[in-house]
């Protein structure tokens, strides 16, 4: 981040969590955050200015009403109450700048000194090796706890670990030595056709700011799920319960206007646009 602008106090040493999301398919993470920033009571305390995020404006996303406060690409939101902080992201990152983006997020959250960072994001399910057969969404995750990337208290809430992640594979050991500042070299880059699947979920930006926040000493876990394009609603609710479980919040204590206590954004009723005219039919 080139800089961010506070409104009101600085950043609360309390909020010690930060939650945010990385962008991928169906946009499940940010719709996870959404509910979460909702559902806390969360207040915006700056506009953060990152050179590699698209910029885009719209009006106030969490409402209960429009009231004309602008909403940026790229926000800092704090819950006192239930000691939180978050990044929502609402545009993607340019081409080619997703590990500077990675770097420089994992920069800022090291000098807001946050305890630990959470990243949300959904995977393609075309990309799955084995089909879960199940109702329920299994949640995926991967830590910084070991180098393998397993964490004992996310196995305790039932998760598995991403398994197509190895930090001894070549891309993601480029990962790694990119954001510790190493070059793109030719022989690392590539055939595009020639990817594996592993390969996948190295690209994606998770993935980046994983690395990047890990190479800082950032204690870092990632809450992610396999989902299709279309409507992920039901997908970003099961990921923000995940993550109340990971940082033991009970969405029941929000006494929201949703499902099991969640405060549905202002936003959300605009995300398919608004109804058909009636005279057409």
């Amino acid at each position: 981040m080139e800089h961010a602008v506070v409104e009101g106090e600085s950043f609360s040493p309390d909020c010690s969590t930060l939650i945010l999301p990385a962008l991928s398919i169906g946009n499940v993470g940010q719709l996870a955050v959404d509910l979460l920033v909702s559902s806390s009571r969360a207040r915006r305390v700056a506009y953060l200015d990152e050179p590699s995020v698209l910029p885009c404006a719209g009006n106030d996303a969490f409402g209960p009403d429009a009231v004309g406060d602008l909403a940026l690409a790229l926000e800092a939101y704090e819950s006192s109450s239930h000691r939180l902080a978050f990044i929502q992201q609402r545009s993607p990152i340019i081409t080619g700048m997703v590990v500077s983006f990675a770097k420089n997020v994992a920069n800022f959250i090291s000098s807001i000194e946050k305890d630990h960072v959470v990243i949300l994001s959904s995977l393609d399910s075309g990309k799955r090796r084995v089909i879960d057969a199940s109702s329920d969404m299994q949640v995926y995750y991967l830590s910084s706890c070991n180098e393998d990337g397993s964490d004992p208290n996310c196995e305790k809430l039932g998760w598995k670990k991403l398994e197509e992640y190895d930090p001894a594979q070549r891309r993601w050991r480029f990962l790694a030595s990119l954001v510790e500042g190493g070059d793109l070299s030719e022989d690392m880059a590539g055939d595009p056709d020639e990817m594996t699947i592993n390969d996948y979920y190295s690209s994606l930006p998770f993935a980046a700011l994983f690395s990047a926040c890990k190479a800082k000493g950032l204690k870092v876990t990632c809450v992610l799920c396999y989902c299709s394009e279309g409507d992920n609603m039901p997908e970003s609710f099961q990921l923000a319960d995940a993550v109340c479980k990971l940082v033991a919040k009970d969405p029941e204590q929000f006494h929201g206007n949703g499902p099991n206590g969640w405060i549905i954004p202002l936003s959300w009723k605009s995300v398919y646009g608004p109804p058909p005219d009636l005279s057409i039919f």
